[in-house]
């Protein structure tokens, strides 16, 4: 009998290690969408107040959009095309939770160097055209 229970425990002890692995390769769960609303910086509401280093931080801005649709992250970005004061962009993309997602907008060149504010919002894209 004594022989029974040690069998048993090698048995269980061996299909634990073997089911661990199998557990933590579990697929990463679907990430989230989230929107950030872009708005201008007062300052800059008149086109004449644009600088030549905030033409280069939009750049920056957008470039880093481009990388972002590459890398399969942005799902869209754009902005109204409205007077200074009233004009706002918007970027929804996906990221894995809202920390990643703030950490994301937060790191906007166009948000770090006060160019624009931002505010986040967890989104869900409920219909989507079909690229033609």
């Amino acid at each position: 009998m004594k022989n029974f229970y040690l069998q048993l425990f090698v048995r269980l002890f061996c299909l634990c290690l073997v089911a661990s692995p199998l557990s933590a390769q579990a697929p990463d769960p679907k990430p989230q969408q989230f929107i950030y609303v872009l708005r201008l910086a007062p300052r800059l509401h008149s086109d004449a107040a644009w600088t030549k280093e905030d033409n280069m931080v939009l750049s920056r801005h957008f470039t880093r959009f481009q990388h972002a649709i590459e890398r399969g992250e942005l799902i869209l970005a754009g902005r109204t095309k409205e007077p200074g004061d009233k004009t706002f962009g918007i970027a929804i993309f996906e990221a894995a939770d809202e920390a990643a997602a703030r950490a994301f907008m937060e790191s906007d060149p166009a948000v770090v160097a006060g160019l624009m504010t931002a505010e986040l919002h967890p989104f869900a894209v409920a219909l989507q055209r079909k690229n033609p």
